[in-house]
């Protein structure tokens, strides 16, 4: 058994923590990813259940008066996201170190409500302006929304001290090896 350890993954939308928290859960079949809840509507290929938890605003504020949120939080107007607490007992009673890939906030406030047994981990990205390219980039949201989520980075960079470990995503490769190493570390 592994003591119920979680690892905690955050970073401003567009730093790459999704890749990296992908790369890892193919490397250690240890890790059970938590999937998160979410009232905004799926975007791409993404499905209920893979990526999120989809639910309409109306569902999600049903499920936070019944006490089903380990943390949920209003990223934007409407917006929510949060931890289901079933997620983490279907992880837990699988065996799995649970790996969240989560927003700042909900990284900061996992880390205090998990302490010790939680790592957590924030990826920076080399500079807001990277980051705006990155978001640009992905083709899935209007300049607007891109400007919305540099503002919003800029913001959460401040967060930085309030965890573990602070990953700078400049270099994709030796981004993943720290973060394998890290991992290891952890695990063991």
């Amino acid at each position: 058994m592994n003591n119920k350890k979680v690892i905690i993954f955050s970073a401003p939308s567009g730093a790459g923590k999704s890749t990296i928290v992908t790369y890892l859960m193919k490397r250690y079949p240890i890790l059970g990813f938590s999937v998160s809840a979410t009232s905004r509507a799926p975007r791409g290929a993404e499905v209920n259940g893979r990526e999120y938890y989809f639910f309409t605003s109306e569902e999600f504020r049903t499920k936070i008066d019944n006490d089903e949120f380990i943390e949920y939080e209003e990223v934007y107007k409407g917006s929510y996201y949060g931890t289901l607490k079933s997620e983490i007992d279907r992880l837990w009673n699988n065996g799995k170190i649970i790996v969240f890939d989560i927003d700042v906030v909900g990284g900061v406030n996992l880390k205090n409500l998990f302490g010790d047994s939680a790592l957590s981990v924030f990826i920076k990205p080399p500079s807001l302006e990277i980051l705006r390219e990155r978001l640009t980039g992905r083709g899935t949201e209007d300049i607007e929304s891109v400007e919305k989520r540099v503002k919003k980075a800029q913001y959460e960079l401040t967060f930085e001290d309030k965890f573990d470990k602070v990953l700078i995503n400049d270099n994709l490769e030796a981004c993943l090896k720290e973060a394998e190493r890290i991992t290891e570390e952890f695990i063991s």
